[in-house]
């Protein structure tokens, strides 16, 4: 059977809903009966098995000799494509990939290229629903920018989500990135938007299941 592996993100969470679970069972199994205790136990199981289900942190690895492969950071479904004003860092028109990731998909995130990280910043912010447009710049969310082999940058900004409340960026300016690396980690529902060129050629679709690390999702013009 094999085993599951649990991000290292989860690993206190984990601890502390164990020991809760745990103290719980305690409880019941002195102040109640055999069937309130059958329930409380299959309940505590459920539950723990969903925390270590979110946190599960699956092995991939991506053999691929394009640089100019834009991979998915992240594991979700293709909400949004389009061109729009990128007013952050770039100042002008880039194409938008949105992917949202619901509770069930895996939360970590990769590096959607190999290059270097040109600027990493984390803003505060609200926790709106993660699928509405407003939720990009609302939203409280970490930019980064990595500036591919060929020169090419583009802009990956993870953003909370209505149960999202702390996003992970592992991402340093300056620090050489590549693919089959995590860039963060966002716990309890979340976004990923990607700003690339405008004429970067896009491979996926609006309700497209992506795969984080896997799934190809455009090619840069290099």
């Amino acid at each position: 059977m094999k085993r599951i592996k649990i991000h290292k993100e989860g690993y206190l969470i984990l601890m502390v809903v164990t020991l809760v679970i745990f103290l719980i069972n305690v409880f019941v199994y002195i102040r109640f009966s055999g069937v309130v205790l059958a329930i409380n136990v299959a309940i505590s199981a459920v539950l723990l098995a969903f925390v270590a289900y979110f946190f599960r942190n699956p092995a991939r690895m991506s053999e691929i000799d394009d640089p100019s492969l834009v991979v998915a950071p992240a594991d979700g479904t293709v909400v949004v494509i389009e061109p729009v004003e990128e007013t952050e860092y770039f100042g002008e028109k880039r194409m938008q990939i949105s992917i949202f990731m619901s509770p069930l998909n895996v939360h970590a995130n990769w590096y959607p290229i190999s290059g270097m990280v040109k600027k990493s910043v984390h803003h505060k912010g609200n926790h709106k629903m993660a699928f509405l447009p407003k939720s990009s710049i609302e939203n409280e969310r970490s930019t980064v920018v990595i500036e591919s082999e060929g020169k090419t940058q583009i802009l990956m900004r993870q953003i909370a989500g209505a149960l999202a409340r702390r996003i992970v960026t592992y991402a340093h300016e300056g620090k050489p990135c590549h693919i089959n690396e995590h860039m963060g980690f966002i716990k309890f529902g979340s976004r990923v938007d990607l700003f690339l060129p405008i004429d970067a050629e896009i491979f996926v679709t609006i309700g497209e299941k992506t795969t984080g690390n896997e799934t190809i999702i455009a090619r840069l013009n290099e």
